[in-house]
């Protein structure tokens, strides 16, 4: 009895390299994908490392090289399972049927013929790897041609890639070849849900939409200036002009990113952060020392907005590939996403302040603590970012016609930004100005936010506080 113990122990030794070299799942996988329709065919090309083909034991010679020669025939099959069953494919919302696998072939790592679509196709049909190559069997890469049948190269083409769990990290770069179109690279992490390749402006506004919702009630630095913007002004009318110069200021930042009018140094995006750290910093102590008019409020909300565009378009740089030829609607669409998520936040925040305030708190003391409690956040934040912009070496740029040309571009943003906040400004004493309606009965009053509240008259010891007759 004992004897068998030792025999299955032994064998269990003997199998552990097999099922742990099968059931290893990589550290990292770089999917390359070309998608072309063309006529009546879906022409789909995908290279994917053969260490990410888990559960199939590939043949070997020698101290661990690929036999190439014997690996051919399980190369159909594993494109088939380990790559054709993790993505769908759709032409005009409909599923295509599963794509046929026209051929196969070995590559080595240091093969470079995915950089472009002709290529790529030349080398998976061209003659395959010699035989005698010696290469390791988890540094082979497996490029496959897959055919899917359409009904047009026209149709609107979607993807959903589920690549994710080839690797605990993986990155697929897909490039889209419309008929007579531009490529069109996609790049995104794990399994990005459906990808549309050439999506309608519709389609495009609801996704970053989507994105701008999200991302404003994610983004903590964002929702922290917003909250020390509304602590004095807790009324959604006194709120409108604030709100809407930091909408109008960071807008206008997104948008001139997104059309490459940013400056591209490395020490931009910590210098924006360290900035907008700094923005949440400056409002909570301009609360605390109780320094808050409106019309000093929209002009700082105005520039600080500028800043925080910056901030919205790094975290929206890697999604803009996903608006097709629709840049300036997934933008402006982006931007209303931002807004719904600010009035949502305003609409429940508004009410809780008003609580606390009246409930818990004495209105002046329990602004001091929530903007000092904000402020404490922010300084910290303000000094871990600083901290990696000093990493940074600062150089000037060579004086040259490109510098020239962005300096032209930015002196043309900057005068029309002091038009529109020149016109912001007259538009709010506008309004500021409007009389509030009221019972024809009752005495005119002018608007409450910015109406100045005159000092009481001085009344000498023993005169009458009555009127004269």
């Amino acid at each position: 009895m004992f004897r068998i113990h030792r025999l299955l122990v032994a064998a269990l030794f003997l199998f552990l390299p097999f099922f742990a070299r099968a059931h290893d799942i990589p550290n990292d996988v770089t999917v390359q994908m070309f998608v072309k329709p063309e006529g009546t065919h879906l022409h789909l090309l995908v290279r994917v490392p053969l260490k990410a083909m888990r559960d199939i034991s590939f043949p070997q010679r020698g101290p661990g090289y690929l036999d190439i020669e014997r690996a051919a025939v399980l190369l159909p099959g594993a494109a088939r399972l380990w790559i054709a069953g993790f993505f769908e494919t759709y032409e005009g919302g409909a599923l295509l049927p599963n794509p046929q696998v026209v051929s196969t072939r070995i590559s080595l790592p240091s093969d470079f013929s995915f950089a472009s679509y002709e290529q790529a196709l030349a080398h998976v049909t061209g003659p395959p790897l010699p035989h005698s190559t010696d290469v390791a069997w988890d540094q082979t890469m497996l490029d496959v041609l897959f055919d899917t049948p359409i009904q047009s190269d026209r149709s609107r083409f979607s993807i959903q890639p589920r690549f994710a769990r080839l690797g605990l990290r993986v990155i697929t770069v897909l490039r889209f070849l419309p008929p007579g179109g531009a490529v069109r690279a996609f790049e995104f992490d794990g399994d990005p849900g459906l990808v549309r390749l050439d999506p309608r402006w519709h389609q495009a506004a609801l996704r970053f939409v989507d994105l701008g919702f999200l991302h404003i009630l994610d983004g903590t630095d964002h929702l922290l200036f917003l909250f020390c913007l509304v602590i004095p002004f807790r009324r959604l009318r006194a709120l409108i002009p604030v709100v809407t110069a930091f909408t109008v200021a960071h807008s206008l930042t997104l948008i001139a990113s997104a059309y490459n009018l940013a400056p591209d140094f490395l020490w931009f995006p910590p210098l924006i952060e360290t900035l907008i750290a700094a923005s949440i910093v400056y409002m909570a102590l301009e609360n605390i020392a109780g320094a808050s008019s409106l019309g000093r409020r929209w002009m700082i909300a105005f520039g600080f907005g500028l800043v925080h565009g910056f901030g919205f378009s790094f975290a929206l740089r890697q999604s803009l590939q996903f608006a097709g030829s629709h840049l300036l609607t997934s933008l402006l669409s982006f931007n209303i996403g931002v807004e719904l998520g600010q009035l949502l936040v305003l609409i429940l925040l508004i009410p809780l302040l008003q609580l606390f305030f009246r409930y818990a708190v004495a209105e002046r003391m329990g602004t001091i603590i929530v903007s000092a409690l904000v402020a404490h956040t922010g300084w910290h934040w303000m000094l871990d970012r600083g901290s990696r912009l000093r990493q940074f070496s600062f150089e000037w740029p060579a004086l040259n016609a490109a510098l020239l040309a962005l300096a032209a571009r930015w002196l043309l943003l900057f005068m029309i930004l002091a038009g529109l906040l020149w016109l912001f400004r007259m538009a709010v004493r506008r309004w500021a100005a409007r009389p509030v309606a009221v019972p024809e009965s009752a005495e005119p009053v002018m608007h409450p936010i910015l109406t100045p509240v005159k000092p009481a008259a001085s009344i000498e010891p023993g005169a009458s506080r009555d009127r004269p007759n």
